[in-house]
């Protein structure tokens, strides 16, 4: 799959991006209660301590992941987004392989992530499930929700 597809930083300002990021909003919006939307938006992505990876094949944007530095220590995985489109090629495993080589380079202890309890997220948790994240209590500034499902990974 990666000979067919790149892997690399990304502008959240483009509008492919922002166009995907807004498919990924309005998901986001349709299954979980607005005080549950955890993903972040094109500002939310452009600050510091983030980092945006897109995966493309011939110019085309397929997925978006992020990377946020919670501390030194501890990263947290953001926004993975595949367009529908494009599900089921194993692009999503490929971007989360690639934010994990990216946290271990830059000295992460652990990467943590935040996805939605609902039956919406099940492919999305047993992505993380298949790669060894556990379930965990919240972290950084998240509260406790019935909505959310709180995962780290030690690294």
């Amino acid at each position: 799959m990666r000979a067919d597809g790149q892997i690399a930083i990304d502008d959240p300002t483009a509008d492919d991006v922002l166009a995907l990021l807004g498919r990924h909003m309005t998901l986001m919006r349709s299954v979980s209660p607005p005080e549950d939307v955890h993903a972040l938006d094109a500002a939310g992505l452009t600050e510091p301590a983030v980092t945006l990876f897109s995966y493309r094949r011939d110019g085309a944007l397929l997925a978006v992941g992020a990377l946020k530095e919670l501390d030194v220590g501890h990263g947290e995985l953001k926004s993975m987004h595949t367009a529908e489109a494009a599900r089921g090629r194993g692009i999503g495993r490929l971007m989360l392989a690639h934010i994990l080589e990216v946290a271990r380079a830059r000295g992460y202890r652990r990467l943590s992530l935040e996805t939605g309890s609902m039956d919406a997220f099940q492919p999305a948790r047993s992505l993380y499930e298949a790669t060894g994240f556990t379930y965990c209590d919240p972290f950084g500034d998240y509260r406790p929700s019935r909505n959310s499902a709180f995962m780290t990974l030690p690294l």
